[in-house]
């Protein structure tokens, strides 16, 4: 075993060693020499040296377009292992070109993203691409933005009141194409409540000091005010409406506001039950928590409001009133009832008029027209969510039943 050992190792061992050498040597040339092919994906095209006035579509502003290529590349086999679409990119000179041509991508036309990557040492061949470039007019115009409703949930103790205003404009630049359908379309911004925190609506709160101060303004931080516009740039585009500045989404404290007023009740007797249900056959029938007062019927018990402003309750607390709906008893066992506002368009002019003229005092920035647009939505947005609550904050649910000759009105939670 051991003259084996000695024959293989030892003896000639230098002849041995310099022959191991060299074989090394041989393999790193010619493996450095080997060359592949393959299919390199998702390599970005530049055109440089357009007209002022003309554009690709589906073009970025740098130059880049949105389409990717895929070129077939021989190269050293050792760089062709990590080659990627990333470390390349395709130049087009668009000088003295037509407004349409074929564009003849070869090897001339790549450049490197890696500099560790020699594409003059590295890669022998690419097979020849044709792109058929389209210059189109480079034209600006202003495309509308549509605030949407937010996503997520508001902040603990808050609500979801308004987001205003419900439109803006963004100015960009890029190929008539591109730019008229987007005009046309128009695009969509939707902001997320749950990027609101409770501690920054809590320190807004703290600094209201109207009657209506239930409500909270946040004003969108300029970082939000951006869009995304795959077709025209890869990065955000910031939004140059000058109503942007006053982008805002409005919250409402859901807190228990006191009525501090008596409510009405009065019965709707459908003209095709009549014969048998009609103020002479049928009236509102006394009780501890229904009362008539001055000879009118009058829930006496004290309720809530939430969701809307001390303002709106001051205003419609007097021009309110529970409506019972009469129908037999074969038509439904308990009657249903809504609670009404009496003359909604005078109480709606009061409601703008108030805060109207608190704006105008404070010098709110809002255009006129647009601050009384928006102040009118809100009100309607109140009445249509307005709802009678009682003192351990469960919404007021009435039974109401007719009885031999009377209608019974009790409240199952007071």
């Amino acid at each position: 075993m051991r003259t084996l050992i000695q024959r293989l190792f030892i003896n000639n061992w230098h002849r041995k060693l310099l022959s191991l050498i060299l074989a090394m040597i041989i393999w790193m040339v010619v493996s450095h020499q080997m060359t592949v092919t393959k299919h390199v994906t998702d390599i970005p095209v530049r055109v440089d040296h357009l007209p002022e006035e003309k554009t690709i579509e589906n073009m970025q502003v740098n130059g880049i377009l949105n389409k990717r290529i895929t070129l077939i590349i021989t190269a050293n086999k050792n760089v062709m292992d990590d080659l990627t679409g990333k470390d390349l990119e395709v130049i087009i000179d668009a000088r003295g070109k037509p407004d349409q041509w074929i564009a003849n991508i070869n090897k001339k036309n790549l450049i490197s993203l890696n500099p560790d990557l020699d594409i003059a040492k590295t890669i022998t061949r690419v097979v020849p691409y044709d792109l058929i470039i389209k210059q189109s007019k480079l034209v600006t115009e202003r495309i509308p933005i549509l605030i949407s409703q937010p996503i997520g949930e508001a902040p603990k103790g808050y609500q979801f009141l308004d987001v205003w205003p419900y439109q803006l404009y963004v100015t960009v630049t890029g190929p008539e194409e591109t730019v008229k359908r987007l005009k046309a379309r128009g695009q969509k911004m939707t902001f997320n409540l749950a990027d609101i925190t409770h501690k920054e609506l809590d320190a807004l709160q703290a600094h209201n000091r109207h009657d209506y101060s239930e409500e909270v303004s946040f004003h969108i931080p300029t970082s939000w005010k951006k869009i995304r516009l795959p077709m025209l740039s890869d990065t955000l585009i910031e939004i140059d409406d000058p109503q942007a500045k006053e982008l805002k989404i409005d919250f409402n404290r859901q807190d228990l506001i006191p009525l501090g007023a008596y409510i009405p009740v009065s019965v709707l007797f459908p003209p095709k039950f009549s014969s048998m249900l009609n103020p002479d056959t049928y009236s509102l029938d006394s009780n501890e928590f229904l009362t008539k007062r001055n000879g009118i019927m009058m829930l006496t018990q004290p309720l809530y409001a939430k969701g809307v402003s001390r303002l709106f309750v001051d205003i419609v607390k007097d021009m309110m009133q529970i409506l019972v709906i009469a129908v037999p008893k074969t038509e439904r066992d308990t009657l249903l009832w809504n609670c009404q506002f009496a003359y909604p368009h005078e109480l709606e002019d009061r409601y703008v008029a108030k805060v109207m003229t608190e704006s105008c005092e404070e010098g709110g920035a809002v255009q006129p027209q647009a601050r009384e647009e928006y102040l009118r939505n809100r009100f309607r947005h109140y009445m249509n969510r307005f709802r009678l609550y009682t003192a351990s904050n469960e919404k007021l649910n009435l039974k109401i039943e007719l009885e031999a000759n009377t209608i019974t009105v009790e409240s199952q939670n007071l």
